[in-house]
């Protein structure tokens, strides 16, 4: 990422925060991930030379910039769904400003209906930072989804452990997937879709 628009990000970064801790309610908060996180998600994309990416939890958009900006490296394209029109549209002033908006497509859009839209094996990167209850419903469309030697990237595994107990569980029998957890901001799962046989 290059110095301006890191820049930006670092900016979008502090004023999130500054404004999450104005705000007890959690679904008015942007909840970020961390800086850590969203470096780590770029090289990731970089390194499989990932071009179709999916993340599905835009909020305002600093996570999403981090993913467009390895999409323009990697001549990919990001579509970035958020239940909240709302927080789309501040998503899409935010990539306009970082320079990125003509690489990614934002959907006003439920997670379960952009995964139940998509065709098989549609994805080579998904990062999953939505609501974490329905991670169990999503599980079924999200493998289908990824294509052989796709990425999948679940947030809050460490954080929010507790909320993902069914999910956990699940994706951890799930014979089709490589994968692991990564101590970096509030724990990513990091799992790989084997190629079929």
């Amino acid at each position: 990422m290059d110095e301006t628009r890191r820049r930006f990000a670092d900016e979008l970064y502090a004023a999130s925060r500054e404004h999450d801790r104005a705000h007890s309610d959690r679904l008015e908060r942007f909840r970020n991930v961390e800086p850590p996180t969203a470096e780590l998600l770029g090289v990731l994309i970089r390194a499989t030379r990932a071009q179709r990416i999916l993340e599905l939890g835009t909020s305002n958009g600093y996570s999403t910039i981090w993913l467009a900006d390895a999409a323009e490296a990697t001549a990919g394209r990001l579509v970035t769904v958020d239940l909240d029109a709302a927080r789309t549209e501040l998503a899409r002033s935010n990539l306009a400003t970082a320079g990125l908006l003509e690489r990614v497509e934002l959907r006003s859009e439920d997670a379960a209906s952009a995964l139940a839209g998509a065709a098989d094996g549609a994805w080579e990167f998904v990062f999953l930072d939505a609501e974490r209850p329905a991670y169990p419903v999503y599980l079924r469309d999200l493998l289908r989804t990824l294509a052989p030697g796709g990425v999948l990237a679940v947030d809050n595994v460490i954080s929010h452990e507790h909320e993902l107990v069914e999910f956990t569980r699940l994706i951890e029998a799930e014979p089709a997937l490589t994968q692991t957890v990564v101590p970096v901001g509030a724990g990513l799962r990091l799992a790989v879709r084997m190629p079929a046989d």
